[in-house]
């Protein structure tokens, strides 16, 4: 396995073709293919080697969005112990989503949240509600780039995102219930896999997403059911016979779907001031009978227990090791890479797994072990993944320092426009493709290269290139308050440690923008941006002029001019869509 082989789609080079299987033999799974040697040096033991800022960046980047030089100096100084510590402290607390400028809820104001409000009458009010619902939709969309865009370090986004992929939802209209959602995922981002289990199976929005409030006794329905084993808790395995799948069989998902029966979501659009948002089991709406489970969970009858029942059915469902293997293999696919090799099965997730079993499901000693492990930091395991969209999109907002409005009605734009961007470049929050959640995830063989193709990366190269040199435009240019945010060319130089100096400034810019070191080769050509046919000592004369006088503009414009031809080329190499 050559995880620098991902650096060849980007190069216009043939990507593998992808597979025929759907994603009903793909989601989660173990990826075994003998053609691949393993490259895996170390193993799940702590890293012990050498911590500068190659091993800082490469680990800020991959539990966080985008961190800027200090953060990466400060997790160098303070080292990987302290520093990861920091990074798996949770504090799920968070700002509520507020309307910023919007004139058409009678019912809340703007600079308020909405998240408890009611919606105005569908009878006597149907064009104002649509108008309400969309408006609630566009705040919660901004809230939660705001999220992503304004948090110091700390995992707690990259695995509220991690958990949306693994349980994911799309096209709830009301975003009452995708807010509360998605503050579930959040306060249980580093909790208990059973747990959250439990509660994703009765939230209203998934009830609505996979049709459990339409599974009655009378009428079952199997969607979830298929989903929980399949995607959301043990997966297939190898195909053992007919309606037999290895961990569960068709029988399986008949009985559990029978479980699950009786559950509803109450308070959809809700336009009652007496009502509220929750779900209730209902128990004429149960099936009361016996479920028989076959010898997959070995010929286990679960007798009636009413609203208790399927928290029995899921600690069933976990009482087996495989769930903890599943959920190991995720999160080495969306922390590390793709590409689950027999060693990376038995050196990493074998042990990952029964941590997660020793610690009864709880993710965190799991999370810890591997974000600290040799493995991690093995020179194969930086800078092997392509960056999601929203990742990207981070690379060009935050290290690269564009400016957020202070303003509410601003920021919250700001915002959108980010939202719009990653959108644009097909990763969508609040709406993957389906229910096995985003294809690079789980679609083999191509996995991470699915994110560019001919159409994304001109798109990804175009938006960072906006964002360098026209500006991202938040208003109409017309209004008093139109504002353009540009890449602060000047405030990135200026906050390097050696701005004056073009080699050791090229290098602590690569470390910023860049998975690893540039090369001699690399270095000469940027060079030509900044100083082109001329001596190294040439960049120090033009930025210390600059430096001693910051206030002169023509001088501080051609520098800043320079570093903008030499942002654009970093962010056109193949290594900036690396992480």
């Amino acid at each position: 396995m050559d995880r620098r082989s991902t650096i060849a789609s980007l190069l216009g080079r043939k990507s593998p073709k992808k597979s025929n299987k759907n994603r009903h033999t793909q989601a989660g799974e173990k990826v075994k293919n003998s053609t691949k040697k393993a490259l895996i040096v170390n193993g799940l033991e702590p890293y012990s080697g050498s911590w500068g800022t190659e091993q800082a960046a490469h680990l800020l980047r991959r539990t966080s969005f985008g961190p800027n030089y200090n953060q990466i100096k400060d997790a160098v100084s303070d080292g990987l112990e302290l520093t990861l510590a920091q990074i798996l402290t949770n504090d799920p607390t968070a700002e509520l989503p507020v309307y910023s400028d919007y004139e058409e809820d009678p019912l809340v104001a703007n600079g308020e949240t909405w998240v408890e409000a009611i919606y105005p009458n569908p009878i006597l009010e149907p064009e104002l509600r649509n108008q309400v619902r969309n408006n609630r939709s566009s705040s919660l969309v901004s809230w939660q780039m705001g999220l992503m865009l304004e948090q110091t370090i700390s995992i707690r986004e990259k695995m509220t995102l991690f958990w949306h992929n693994h349980y994911p939802i799309s096209n709830i209209n009301d975003p009452i219930y995708v807010y509360k959602y998605s503050k579930l995922l959040r306060d249980n981002c580093l909790g208990n896999f059973r747990d959250l289990t439990k509660e994703i199976t009765i939230n209203g929005a998934m009830l609505r997403y996979l049709n459990g409030r339409e599974n009655t006794k009378d009428a079952p329905n199997e969607n979830y059911a298929r989903e929980l084993l399949e995607l959301f808790s043990i997966g297939k395995g190898p195909i053992a016979g007919p309606g037999d799948y290895t961990n569960y069989t068709e029988d399986d998902v008949r009985e559990i779907a029978r479980v699950l029966t009786g559950w509803k979501d109450r308070g959809y659009l809700n336009f009652d001031e007496n009502a509220e948002v929750f779900t209730e089991y209902t128990n004429w709406n149960h099936d009361l009978e016996p479920k028989q489970l076959s010898h997959r969970f070995d010929n286990i009858v679960i007798e009636n227990a009413a609203e208790e029942e399927y928290s029995i059915l899921i600690d069933i469902i976990f009482a087996k090791e495989e769930c903890a293997r599943f959920i190991s293999r995720k999160l080495y696919r969306w922390f590390v890479h793709y590409d689950i090799t027999e060693a990376v099965e038995n050196d990493i997730i074998q042990p990952m797994a029964q941590l997660i079993i020793d610690n009864d499901y709880e993710m965190k000693p799991a999370l810890e072990a591997l974000l600290s492990s040799a493995h991690f930091f093995d020179s194969d395991s930086i800078g092997c993944m392509i960056k999601n969209p929203i990742d990207y999109m981070m690379t060009v907002f935050k290290p690269m320092q564009i400016p957020i409005p202070e303003v509410l009605k601003k920021r919250y734009e700001a915002f959108r426009l980010f939202y719009f961007g990653t959108a644009l470049l097909q990763m969508q929050y609040f709406n993957p493709p389906n229910v096995a959640g985003w294809h690079a995830y789980y679609q083999g063989p191509s996995y991470y290269q699915l994110w560019v193709n001919s159409v994304s990366l001109p798109l990804r190269r175009n938006l960072s290139f906006t964002g360098i040199f026209l500006g991202f435009k938040l208003g109409n240019a017309m209004d008093d308050d139109f504002e353009e945010l540009f890449v602060d060319a000047l405030g990135i130089i200026d906050s390097l440690d050696n701005p004056a100096e073009i080699n050791p400034m090229l290098d602590e810019l690569a470390t910023l923008l860049l998975p690893r070191p540039l090369t001699d080769n690399q270095k000469q050509v940027l060079k030509q941006a900044l100083i082109p046919g001329l001596p190294d000592f040439e960049w120090n004369v033009e930025y210390s002029e600059y430096a001693s006088d910051p206030g002169n503009v023509p001088v501080a414009t051609a520098v800043r001019d320079k570093v903008r031809i030499l942002l654009n080329l970093i962010t056109n190499m193949p290594e900036f869509q690396l992480s």
